[in-house]
């Protein structure tokens, strides 16, 4: 019962990510937002997400993971009210950005709990993957719940839907949720918590400007920045004796891909949706909720694959699970890359789902893994490092794979056909063919701009399709050398694990069943 509880919350934070896609128009007619403050109503959600994980995480650890999340989905009830109400592109950039501080107090402390909650190891795999397949599934909703409220309703009401659902949360989670899970004996370290801040939002920024406009003074001297901060925090980390990141757990290989395999995995599935959405839009002309709708068919897949493989994780091992999930990923992206023409909508649609499916096999059991190890006083800071690295992850996949298809365009689009807008990308041409510029343009002209476009659209998407399938086939290969067990080891460490166990406990059990000696006779 607890266990909708915690995926819930998940569900909708995950959804504010997309849910915006459709109400930008009527965002812009309302509010009068200018370029910068709309990309800013865009961005500082997930800028500010991804910079707070890490210190919500730690937070939770030390007040007690159920408080932090009631304290949460309070702060995200409220946030989602005063962005409904708005007024102007600066009240509703601080309400995105009060969400976003909400949304990270939800996130790790949910994974914490379930860690909490389900003790047993098989149990505890099947909640992380039902998590893990809202999580996903929430960035694919979000387009369409936005789609159908903004045909009856006004553009405030995709930020209402949030209002409910967090009022039942804090009904229900005193009642379903442990409460006593809080550790007062740690400590938050505030400069550590600041650096975290300082890395990341830079680095993501960067990130997000060479994807959108390529390389630049100002985006590198970003970078630059955020990783020097990035040094810093990781140096006052191993000097802290209560560090916000526990380092030693790196140190475990096993530990560090399974983190390093969870950016791969959000790089891979963020990056092929940016590919699927402008082929669908651009490429075959579909409308933004068409296009939305056919998007969610791939989740069907994401809904087996994740209970699949919490069951043959339980049977075979994660290391197997993560390699397979892997490899069927890049078989995705190579069906994506070898099959795709302009009219391809089943293709997509097939390769779309084979990587979901993979990605999502394999990021429910790393998800499992991470917060299985990690010790119980940890578990807050340990979920909040996890998914720091699917926001960058996901960063990167828009960024990298944005960044292959945007020069193949441009190698690939005929010199001097149509408006220079055209040359540079598929959506230039389709907007300066489309408008008042190219109205003298005749009729033949447009259509051969329009094909050459979505030629060298489709010829950067194969590319960029061929590029994710090489990362995740070189992960899943470093998969399977940092995981790598002999047949049998898994199982007779764990035998060994639970024999140690037994033996506490009748240690435990022997020393509350010896009389009670007198105090004068302990010499």
């Amino acid at each position: 019962m607890a266990l909708p509880v915690l995926c819930l919350p998940m569900l909708i934070v995950s959804m504010d990510v997309s849910v915006l896609f459709f109400a930008v128009p009527y965002i812009a007619a309302d509010l009068e937002p200018s370029p910068a403050q709309q990309l800013w109503i865009f961005d500082i959600y997930g800028f500010v997400l991804a910079g707070l994980l890490l210190t919500m995480g730690s937070l939770a650890d030390r007040i007690g993971h159920r408080r932090l999340l009631m304290w949460g989905a309070a702060g995200f009830g409220a946030a989602s009210l005063l962005a409904a109400l708005s007024t102007s592109a600066e009240m509703l950039i601080l309400s995105r950005a009060v969400l976003a501080i909400a949304g990270a107090t939800l996130m790790p402390s949910t994974l914490a709990l379930i860690r909490h909650v389900f003790d047993d190891d098989a149990d505890r795999a099947k909640a992380v993957a039902a998590w893990n397949a809202v999580l996903a599934g929430g960035v694919a909703l979000g387009p369409i719940i936005s789609g159908l409220l903004l045909e009856h309703f006004w553009w405030g009401s995709v930020f209402l839907i949030n209002i409910p659902v967090m009022l039942a949360l804090l009904v229900v989670a005193p009642i379903l949720l442990p409460g006593d899970t809080a550790d007062p004996a740690r400590r938050v370290d505030v400069l550590s918590a600041v650096l975290a801040l300082g890395a990341v939002l830079p680095t993501v920024y960067a990130i997000k400007e060479f994807a959108a406009d390529g390389w630049s003074w100002g985006a590198s001297a970003a970078l630059l920045a955020g990783i020097v901060v990035g040094v810093v925090f990781v140096w006052r980390q191993r000097r802290l004796a209560d560090p916000l990141v526990d380092l030693g757990l790196l140190g475990d290989r096993r530990f560090s891909v399974s983190v390093w395999t969870n950016l791969i995995c959000m790089f891979a599935l963020l990056g092929n949706s940016i590919l699927v959405t402008q082929y669908l839009q651009s490429v075959l002309g579909l409308d933004p909720l068409v296009a939305a709708l056919w998007s969610v068919l791939p989740s069907v897949a994401v809904a087996l694959a994740a209970p699949a493989a919490a069951i043959v994780a339980g049977r075979w091992g994660r290391p197997a699970v993560m390699a397979a999930g892997l490899v069927f990923g890049a078989a995705g992206y190579a069906v994506l890359a070898g099959l795709t023409g302009q009219h391809s909508l089943v293709v997509v649609l097939v390769a779309s789902g084979m990587l979901a499916a993979g990605i999502v096999a394999t990021t429910s059991v790393v998800a499992d893994h991470v917060i299985g190890v990690a010790p119980r006083d940890r578990v807050g800071a340990t979920s909040g490092l996890l998914e720091t690295s699917s926001e960058l992850g996901g960063a990167l996949g828009i960024a990298v794979l944005g960044s292959v298809v945007n020069v193949v365009y441009r190698t690939v689009f005929p010199a001097g056909l149509g408006p220079v807008e055209a040359g540079r990308s598929l959506a230039g041409a389709v907007g300066s063919v489309g408008s008042g510029s190219a109205g003298s343009m005749p009729g033949a002209e447009a259509a051969d701009v329009l094909d050459a476009a979505r030629h060298a659209f489709v010829t950067g998407m194969t590319a960029a399709a061929w590029t994710g399938a090489a990362v995740l086939m070189s992960t899943a290969i470093l998969v399977i050398w940092a995981t790598y067990t002999a047949p049998g080891r898994e199982n007779r460490d764990r035998a060994e694990n639970d024999q140690l166990i037994q033996n506490s406990e009748k240690v435990s059990d022997t020393a509350r069943n010896m009389p009670e000696i007198d105090s004068r006779a302990d010499s």
